[in-house]
Formats: C-alpha cells, structure tokens, sequence
C-alpha cells in the first residue's frame, strides 16, 4: 500500500495546503465542460440567493417588530399602573405615584387620564376618537414622547379663543380629516352626560376646544383617532372630579417592564394592578415573531434546496475527473485524501456563495431601510413603509448554518469520488 506524500497529509482531517491546490486547479480548470461550469455557477449563485433572502428577511421582521414598538411607545407608556373595577379610576393616585417613584428601576410617573368621546368641527361629519391626557408641567411628560411629536401649533394648552373651555392636540390624520389647523374650534361629547332640570333624561353633553397643535406619531393608530388634552381638563370632561384612569411608569429597561410591574403589584397591594406594554400589545407582537420563524423555516428550506446543486454539481465533477483521480491515487493520494480534495471544493463554492449573499443581503436591506422602496397600507399593519434591521446575531446564525449546509452537502460525492479504485479509475473512458 503506497504511503501518501508529506504534502498530502493533514492534521485533524483538514485538508492540507496540495489538497487545496488539487481542489482549486478544478475549479478553474479550463478544460472542465461547459456543464459542470454551469452547474458550479448555479449552486453558488443559489446559496447566495439563499444567503441573502434569508438576512433580508429576518431583517425586515426585526424592523416591523422595533419600527412598532418605538411607535407604540410615542403615545404609551412602559407600565399603566391601574385599578380592580369597571370604573377604572384612580381615587388615592398622588400616594401611590409617591410609592411608584421610589422603585429604583422607575425613570418617571404620572397620572393618565383615558376615556373616548364622538369628535366634529361643526359639519354634518362626526366619529369616535381616543382621548388621553398630557401633563401641563413639562417635567411631567418624560413618560411618553407625545410632546416631541407636535409637528404644527404648540403644547400650550392655555387658549386664545373665548369660546372654548380648553386647548386639544389632534392627530395630524384626524386633522386632516376634520379640516381644522391650529387656532380652529372643535367639539367633543362628554361621556359624562347631563341630566335636564326640565325632564331628568340624560342629554348629550357638547365641549368646546380649540385646536392648540397637530400631532404626527408615526402610528397610524394615534394619528388617526388621538386626541390630547391638558389632564384638568381630561378628569373635568371625564367627570372623573379629583382621579385619574391610571398612572404612567418608565422605566429604564422597557424589557424589563413586567419585572419591574409585577414588583409594583406586590408593594402597592390590592386594589392596584400592572400592565406592561408588551402584554397589551401582546397579539401583535406575537404573530410577528411567528411570521419571523415562518418565514425564516421557508427560506432555510430554499437553503436546503441550494446546498443539494452543491451535491450535484460536485457529483458532476467527480465523473467528470475520474481519470484524473485515478491518476492521484496511482501518485499516492489516499482515498481520505481524495475525500478531502472535493471537500474543499464543495465547501469554497458554499463560501464564495455564502459571501455574496452576505455582501447581497446587507447592501439590499440598508437600501431598503435608508431609502423606503417598500410603502405599506397603515390601516393595515399601523406603519407606513417597510422598516429593516439587521441584528448581528441574525447575520451570524445565517451564515454558519449555510456553511455547514454547504458541508454536508458535500460529504456524499466526497466519499464517492474517495471510494474509486486506482486502476478502474484510470481505465475509465
């Protein structure tokens, strides 16, 4: 039995540096058929494709599910701090934010008041909207980003009209829809109504504001239907008197937020009750973590599919070189060493697609994020483009679950072409 040259020898079952020229003369030989080319061309190319359908879409998802959050958190807090009750009020709140605010992972509080009402500027048209409530101290509103989202008009609630009881911000697609700009009248139904002296039936109770400023979160749902006012005149028009809906937390680590509620829960005891906003908007974040596995499963079988032309296209080779293995063999290369010689070769074509998908995928998803190719239906899914992120962890499972795709997909034609007889090989026409 002929003993392998020096060169041919490896440690650890590498291939070694003769192996690796072997591997590389066949990939750029020129006497290679133009299928076995072809073939070669097309498994690169589809884990390449692979590659990068896989990174851009798990950065797509990574960019909805962030894009939402941030928005969602404009107008909503870390933790609402609420009550057992179909009141849903707040009685004793200066107390309890007194307690809330010694918590160590607490950024700031502040009471809330939330209630819904029937909205119009006059004309025939009317619809329900959101209303919710703002601090009047600045130092107060480190809760929510409402106030750094007024793009027209201003945060002082303090009207010019004589003939309204308070100032309002609107959602810049409610203000478009009513017509109205900064300065302009609207009324609002309390939900409290009035009960006539004459008859004692409950009548329909009409406030009056003016538009103070226009308001452009970014989330369809609080552009839309969100109208804020200044908290006095929120538990007036609620006709809540001295309480409040609920009190407002941040928190340092929005992740950590039903730690942090859960902690608040047991401290201020019953009657008062946390929720975080993962959990009220826990429908929608977890379709889209299970959009984000479905679609990762669907293009990590088109991986699949890519890493088995590798097994193709090196079977390919290995009928095609069968003289010229033989003729190794006869040299002293032994059949491991055979084995190792398409090995590389399988897994530079995987490397080289792996690569260009990588370099592929990043380019595509930062020209889509930077430039906003994609445009969406807000009313459908609250945004209005499609948002990409890339998270390095992603980008780095990707690339080694492609790799050792594309190893084991040539470890079939590898042991085949190890496997042939020195003599049959060369004899072979």
């Amino acid at each position: 039995m002929n003993e392998a040259p020096a060169g041919v020898r490896s440690r650890f079952g590498l291939p070694s540096r003769l192996e690796l020229q072997v591997a590389m003369r066949y990939l750029r030989s020129k006497r290679s058929s133009w299928l076995a080319s072809l073939a070669t061309l097309i498994a690169t190319g589809g884990v390449a494709v692979g590659v990068m359908a896989l990174i851009v879409v798990l950065g797509i998802m990574n960019g909805l599910t962030n894009d939402l959050r941030e928005r969602i958190l404009v107008g909503s807090p870390h933790l609402r701090v609420l009550t057992f009750g179909v009141g849903l009020r707040v009685d004793d709140w200066r107390e309890a934010i007194a307690v809330i605010r010694q918590d160590p992972d607490v950024v700031a509080a502040a009471p809330e008041v939330l209630t819904e009402s029937v909205i119009t500027a006059g004309a025939d048209f009317a619809e329900g909207v959101m209303i919710q409530s703002l601090e009047v101290d600045p130092e107060d509103r480190g809760v929510t980003d409402l106030a750094e989202s007024v793009v027209r008009g201003s945060l002082d609630f303090t009207p010019t009209r004589e003939d309204v009881q308070g100032s309002v911000l609107l959602g810049h697609r409610l203000a478009e829809r009513l017509a109205v700009f900064p300065g302009d009248r609207i009324s609002l139904v309390s939900p409290k109504p009035k009960v006539s002296a004459a008859t004692g039936i409950p009548q329909a109770d009409y406030w009056f504001f003016e538009v103070a400023g226009i308001l452009n979160t970014g989330m369809y749902q609080y552009d839309n239907k969100l109208v804020v006012m200044a908290r006095p005149d929120a538990q007036m028009f609620a006709g809540l008197g001295d309480a409040v809906s609920a009190i407002n937390v941040r928190v340092g680590d929005p992740w950590q937020s039903q730690v942090v509620g859960e902690r608040l829960e047991e401290t201020l005891g019953y009657p008062y009750r946390a929720i975080d906003w993962q959990r009220q908007n826990s429908a929608l974040f977890s379709a889209l973590k299970l959009e984000k596995l479905g679609m990762g499963l669907i293009i990590f079988f088109i991986m699949i599919v890519a890493a088995s032309n590798i097994v193709g296209t090196l079977t390919m080779i290995v009928a095609e070189k069968t003289r010229e293995i033989g003729i190794l063999r006869a040299m002293g290369f032994t059949g491991t060493s055979i084995g190792r010689v398409f090995l590389a070769q399988g897994a530079v074509v995987g490397l080289v697609g792996v690569v260009l998908g990588l370099v592929g995928g990043l380019f595509v998803a930062g020209a889509l994020d930077r430039w906003r190719w994609i445009r969406i239906d807000p009313e459908i899914y609250l945004i209005d483009h499609l948002p990409v992120h890339i998270e390095p962890l992603d980008v780095t499972v990707v690339v080694v679950a492609s790799l050792f795709l594309a190893l084991i997909a040539t470890i079939y034609p590898s042991r085949s072409a190890g496997r042939l007889a020195p003599v049959d090989a060369i004899r072979h026409e």
